[in-house]
């Protein structure tokens, strides 16, 4: 009999089994920071070379001879007429002419021909006239007698009969109108000023002196009387503006300014100066204001850091006006190396002055030098071409460079005795 048709009985069916959903993926571990190693600081050499290609020099102008000393000429000084001017006697004595004995001739003036009168009557052979040093010489003048070898009486001068020429300085001896007496960037000594004054000029086209701004900057700092209470004496203030002075800036003024952040900021954003010079706050200590203050102004660092001992946290800043600022260490010697290494360049070339040559000596005693660094070494020179290194050397010590003349350039590694080095004259009172 056939089954009839019904719900068939339900097949036990098993469901599919789903493999296990994948784990999700593990979280990206975040990428370990990467930590640059600051940049080398550029080598001595290599920073007192910024330094100075980084000065524009100052705009000429023209100055009077008494304002003009210590200024750079910014044109060769050119003869404006010929030295002497004329013919003058070298001597006292008297003017003569051909062999003697000479008859003397009268002036109107018992002393004879002076300095700033006439030339005096013209001379014929065997005649003599009485004249002064730097007196114009008469025409028909062939010698000048001088009065310690002659003798004059009655009318009648006596006496060797000298060369033609002697002790008379021609016309244009030294010079002739339009010689170049002294080339361009030349600064200007009194000598200097003495031949402008007899070449003829009341003024003169020159490189002005640069002029700075001194801040001194630590509230750890007294500005008189004994270290107490953990101050110590500033001895930066009184040094560095007269050591800028003699490295040929006209130093305006020193400021004393603390740590304070806001006077900082002020005293550079308005300062009207060609160069701001600061002390102490180079590092990136607590109360170390100044790179946050260049940060805030704007200012392109140039030089941070320079590969020397002491003063290596020197530092080279030009604000968006143009204008430069050299930051000096805190440290006295290691204030000393930055104004040598950065602000002594930087004034040359703000005057427009080449770089002076390089005198080399000989050491007297081996200098232990730094694995990687320069070294500048207090030295005295005992003799010409010797340098003797002294002690006191700490960057926080100014006993040994008040005793120096010079400062020795020591390599990396150091040097021995006899090795030639490098000095670095120091300004002298």
């Amino acid at each position: 009999m056939a089954l009839a048709n019904g719900p068939a009985a339900a097949a036990t069916v098993t469901p599919a089994l789903r493999p296990p959903a994948a784990p999700p993926p593990p979280a990206a571990a975040p990428a370990p920071e990467r930590h640059e190693p600051p940049p080398a600081p550029p080598s001595w050499e290599t920073a007192r070379a910024t330094a100075y290609r980084a000065a524009r020099p100052l705009s000429p102008r023209r100055l009077p001879l008494d304002l003009a000393l210590g200024h750079t000429l910014a044109a060769p000084l050119v003869a404006l007429t010929d030295l002497p001017a004329f013919d003058t006697s070298a001597m006292d004595g008297w003017a003569v002419a051909g062999p003697g004995p000479w008859r003397v001739l009268s002036t109107g003036d018992a002393r004879g021909v002076l300095a700033g009168g006439g030339a005096g009557p013209r001379l014929a052979d065997g005649e003599a006239v009485a004249i002064a040093t730097g007196a114009r010489v008469p025409r028909g003048t062939t010698a000048v007698l001088r009065a310690e070898r002659g003798s004059a009486a009655a009318g009648r001068l006596t006496g060797a009969h000298p060369l033609p020429g002697t002790d008379i300085r021609a016309r244009g001896q030294e010079c002739r109108t339009g010689t170049e007496l002294l080339p361009a960037r030349t600064t200007l000594t009194p000598a200097a000023l003495g031949l402008a004054a007899a070449a003829g000029y009341d003024q003169l086209v020159v490189r002005p002196r640069p002029r700075v701004e001194v801040l001194v900057l630590g509230d750890e700092l007294l500005h008189r009387g004994l270290p107490h209470d953990g101050r110590i004496r500033d001895a930066l203030g009184p040094m560095t503006g007269p050591w800028l002075t003699a490295l040929g800036a006209q130093t305006l003024v020193t400021r004393r300014l603390g740590d304070d952040a806001e006077a900082l900021h002020e005293a550079i954003s308005t300062s009207r100066a060609d160069l701001v010079v600061t002390t102490g706050s180079t590092a990136r200590g607590p109360v170390d204001h100044l790179r946050a203050t260049l940060d805030r102004l704007g200012a392109h660092l140039l030089v941070s850091g320079v590969a020397v001992r002491p003063g290596h946290p020197m530092l080279l800043a030009e604000l968006p006006s143009g204008l430069p600022l050299v930051g000096l260490p805190g440290n006295p010697l290691a204030a000393v190396s930055g104004l040598l290494t950065l602000a002594a360049p930087l004034l040359r070339g703000l005057a427009d002055q080449p770089a002076p040559p390089e005198r080399p000596a000989a050491l007297t005693d081996p200098v232990r030098g730094h694995p990687r660094d320069t070294r500048l070494v207090p030295v005295v020179c005992p003799e010409p071409g010797l340098a003797r290194p002294i002690g006191f050397t700490g960057p926080a010590m100014l006993r040994g460079i008040a005793a120096a003349s010079a400062l020795a350039v020591i390599p990396p590694g150091g040097a021995q005795a006899r090795d030639r080095v490098r000095l670095l004259d120091l300004p002298q009172a």
